[in-house]
C-alpha cells in the first residue's frame, strides 16, 4: 500500500503549522507520494510570494518535496477524475473549485493508496476513496 498526502500537508509542514512527528505517526510504515499537482501548488506558492525570504524558504521546502518519489497523471487518473468531478456535480456541488482535490484523489484511488488530509469535507462523497484526516 502507499500514502498520498494532500497539499495541505505539506503546507502544514512548511508553515511549521503541523509537526512532523505527527504527520509520520499518521502515515506509519506506508510509503509516502506526492502527487504532481501538489507540486504545482507549492510551486505556485513560491512564485506569488513578494517576501525574499519567505519565498526562499518556500523554494528549499519544495525541492525537499521533490525528491519524494511522485505520481504523475495517466489516462486511468483521467478516468477517475471524470467520474468523481460527475459525483460531485450529481451531488449538486460544484467541482470546478474542487479540481486539484479531484486529481489528486483520482490518484489515490488509481493507486489503491489513502489520502492523508487535513480537510475531510473537500474530500467528501467522493467513491473510492480511502481517506485519512489528520487529528480527527
Amino acid at each position: 500500500m502507499g500514502m498520498i498526502f494532500d497539499s495541505c500537508i505539506w503546507v502544514g509542514l512548511a508553515s511549521g503549522q503541523l509537526e512532523r512527528q505527527a504527520v509520520v505517526k499518521a502515515s506509519g510504515p506506508e510509503p509516502v507520494f506526492t502527487s504532481v499537482v501538489s507540486l504545482g501548488e507549492l510551486a505556485f506558492g513560491v512564485h506569488v510570494c513578494l517576501d525574499p525570504t519567505e519565498r526562499a524558504l518556500r523554494t528549499a521546502f519544495l525541492r525537499q518535496v521533490e525528491t519524494r518519489p511522485t505520481l504523475g497523471l495517466t489516462q486511468n487518473t483521467a478516468a477517475s477524475f471524470g467520474v468523481l468531478a460527475a459525483a460531485v456535480k450529481l451531488a449538486g456541488r460544484s467541482p470546478r473549485p474542487r479540481y486539484n482535490d479531484l486529481w489528486i484523489a483520482a490518484q489515490a484511488i488509481e493507486q489503491g493508496y489513502t489520502l492523508l488530509t487535513l480537510n475531510r469535507d473537500d474530500f467528501a462523497g467522493l467513491p473510492g476513496l480511502r481517506l485519512m484526516v489528520l487529528g480527527a
